[in-house]
């Protein structure tokens, strides 16, 4: 029997493992290959992972909100074509671990002959430890660990648990029952000894009590809306946040997108809003004042030679996600206008790739999608500003003419540029602000695209 592993995908550098957040299969399936397997989720990004092969679903090892190292074997599919057997992990059953040093065991009998590209790959060529080594070589799997942290359990108590999976080791329904059973439990998380978090910052949650009513709804926040909220407070302990607002008058603009709109659409095949010759500009003065693309690392400042420029999207799930257009500096208004519709679309589909998120070095957040005004966002760590662009609205304004003042009608738009007071002085970041209305004022309408 021709059997196939599927591992979890190492999604980015920096990822060590994802969560399982729903299976599109079952055992005893049939898929062909490019079939959507599952969907996981990491700290960074949400992916659908495809079937690298076409076959049956013999074993799934993993379920749905399971915490999965990377390498770790999440199912099996059989390519032999024929009736095979199908088993699946039972609900809370994990399974074995590999001890470090321990030679890798043949879980196949027949591999695939050729590499396999893409997302998915064979457990013989990607190996990992799928547990943790805690303390007298004691191991926890990422499940385990990940509940220990949440419930604030030092290693003390771990050593403790009974466990009963293979050599005593702790399963998850054994730190449940445990957490379930347990009195005396500390207040707040102990700050010595407690089960070690692979991430490079904590934040520490204020505890807020909240009163209740009758016929109050109670929505528990998803993985995103935590993540999103946990590096909101870290950005906001991190830098000392400022920010200018000025009010440019995008008249001319206005009048030129309208003029080439319908020829664009009809000879690229996509829409031209304002964005693009926004994100034209902010490059622009991005370059005279390369301070604003920096960032900062314990006492030193780094400034960045690319401009990675992120964009932040809203979701239809109402989260945020920020894809980032690399090397922006290198784009044409052509290559920005296309760049920047193709990660809105993969956003909004989920399909967007760890790497789209990453790197960024300056951030823009258009809050004239939502027909608001103007706004003041929050950092996006480790970057030290972030641009807020408000809605485009006529207004009332002075017109000044070789024959005297005028009142006339204009397309006018807030910007506001909050960022780090630690590195950014008030002079620096509002001369920044200046140059990019200058820029957007003195727009070319003669130009072509």
């Amino acid at each position: 029997m021709a059997q196939f592993n599927i591992v979890m995908p190492k999604l980015g550098e920096s990822i060590e493992e994802a969560t399982i957040t729903k299976w599109f299969v079952s055992v005893g399936d049939k898929v062909e290959d490019d079939d959507v397997l599952l969907e996981i989720a990491t700290d960074k990004v949400d992916s659908e992972i495809p079937s690298p092969v076409s076959g049956t679903v013999t074993i799934i090892s993993y379920q749905q909100d399971d915490i999965v190292a990377v390498g770790t074997v999440i199912a099996v599919i059989d390519t032999s074509g024929g009736d095979v057997e199908v088993q699946s992990v039972p609900e809370n059953a994990e399974p074995e671990v590999k001890r470090e040093g321990e030679p890798v065991a043949e879980s196949v009998a027949e591999t695939a002959s050729e590499p396999v590209s893409g997302t998915a790959v064979s457990a013989v060529e990607t190996s990992t430890e799928v547990g943790k080594s805690v303390d007298k070589g004691r191991f926890y799997s990422p499940l385990v660990l990940t509940i220990a942290r949440e419930e604030g359990l030092p290693m003390e108590e771990m050593d403790a648990i009974p466990g009963s999976g293979k050599n005593g080791r702790v399963q998850k329904k054994d730190i449940l029952n445990y957490i379930k059973n347990r009195t005396g439990a500390p207040a707040t998380k102990p700050s010595v000894s407690a089960v070690p978090d692979a991430s490079t910052a904590t934040v520490e949650k204020p505890k807020v009590a909240a009163s209740l009513g009758a016929g109050d709804e109670i929505i528990e926040m998803d993985r995103l809306r935590k993540l999103i909220a946990d590096h909101m407070i870290m950005s906001k302990r991190t830098s000392a946040h400022v920010t200018n607002m000025l009010e440019a008058d995008v008249t001319d603009i206005v009048l030129w997108r309208n003029s080439i709109k319908d020829e664009f659409l009809k000879r690229e095949g996509e829409k031209i809003t304002y964005l693009p010759i926004f994100l034209e500009a902010t490059i622009q003065a991005l370059k005279e004042f390369p301070m604003i693309n920096s960032s900062v690392d314990g006492d030193r400042i780094i400034v960045k030679r690319d401009i990675n420029l992120g964009i932040a999207v809203a979701l239809p799930t109402g989260n945020l996600i920020v894809p980032v257009i690399k090397q922006a500096d290198s784009l044409n208004l052509l290559g920005i206008t296309k760049a920047l519709n193709q990660l809105a679309l993969n956003a909004r589909n989920s399909k967007l790739s760890p790497d789209d998120i990453q790197g960024g070095t300056f951030t823009i957040s258009n809050f004239g999608t939502f027909r608001n005004v103007m706004g003041t966002p929050i950092i996006y760590q480790p970057q030290v500003a972030i641009l807020a662009i408000g809605t485009v609205e006529k207004k009332p304004a002075v017109i000044e003419t070789s024959t005297g003042d005028v009142i006339g009608i204009r397309h006018k738009m807030f910007l506001s540029l909050t960022y780090d007071h630690r590195i950014i002085d008030g002079a620096y970041g509002g001369a920044f602000l200046r140059k990019l209305a200058d820029i957007l004022e003195g727009f070319d309408v003669e130009r072509t695209i």
